[in-house]
């Protein structure tokens, strides 16, 4: 597990350092468990906004295992999780939970599966985590103190023309919503290089952070979807945003290096990529 102590800052503070401490040991005992742990035989337990909206029994495992770990060292802090830990705190700090991103990849035993916590203070981000078990990697991040891969420093990849740039997007579970966005694939494909659909928005990010990708968009992303991926992909000099003037939401998530971005994200607004 990376050191946080190695992170430059010329005042370190406190809280940072021990929230990111948390946040990296959650993770990987969280993805021990679940590259580890998994059953031979595993399947679905329930399912959520569509048949194809899954989840699995280690969802549940990996969410509990984070949510108690962390609440025995903090345990006035709040929780927002993807398979329904939920609770306000008292201490102004708030981790933000997806305990498997990319659980159908993970159901199907694909590799691009990801844990991914962020602690928030006040509403803000300040610490991002994503551990990427099955390529052995640990993306971090602390608000102002940059972003790194394995310990290493990571930065977007330069700029290209859009017309060369590599974008990475996701799909919806609702019918509708999938139909508008192949809608909006089929309009963007011929003015970029590719297109790539990994299967979690968490890596999504972090690729587009140490410069796997040129560029990344979503529609319907949730808080524990990106709260992490932004803040590494933003400690890593990429831009990231919403609709213009927006910021990362729901409605859309976008993230690309500057040059990539300025041209990306006004072309998704005109086509729509926000929208049903």
């Amino acid at each position: 597990m990376p050191d946080p102590q190695h992170l430059d800052q010329p005042h370190p503070d406190p809280l940072h350092d021990e929230l990111l401490a948390l946040a990296l040991a959650a993770a990987d005992r969280a993805a021990t468990l679940l590259r580890d742990g998994r059953p031979a035989d595993l399947g679905v337990a329930a399912t959520k906004t569509s048949p194809i909206d899954v989840v699995t029994e280690m969802d549940l495992a990996s969410e509990k295992l984070i949510t108690d770990f962390i609440g025995e060292h903090r345990p006035a802090d709040g929780f927002l999780g993807e398979e329904g830990a939920g609770s306000p705190g008292t201490s102004g700090v708030r981790w933000v939970i997806d305990p498997v991103d990319g659980t159908v990849n993970y159901l199907y035993g694909l590799p691009s599966w990801a844990v991914s916590i962020a602690a928030e203070k006040d509403g803000e981000a300040v610490v991002g985590v994503v551990a990427v078990p099955m390529r052995g990697e640990t993306f971090q991040a602390v608000r102002g103190r940059g972003a790194h891969l394995n310990g290493e420093p990571i930065r977007h990849r330069p700029a290209p023309p859009l017309a060369q740039a590599l974008i990475a997007t996701g799909f919806g579970y609702l019918t509708e919503r999938r139909a508008a966005q192949a809608e909006v694939v089929r309009a963007l494909l011929p003015q970029v290089r590719d297109i790539r659909r990994g299967g979690s928005a968490a890596i999504d990010l972090c690729d587009v952070a140490c410069g796997r990708l040129d560029g990344y968009y979503e529609r319907g992303l949730n808080p524990w979807d990106h709260a992490a991926g932004v803040l590494i992909a933003d400690e890593a000099g990429a831009l990231t945003g919403g609709r213009p003037g927006l910021p990362a939401a729901h409605e859309l998530t976008v993230a690309a290096s500057p040059g990539v971005f300025g041209a990306l994200q006004p072309l998704l607004d005109d086509l729509g990529a926000w929208h049903d």
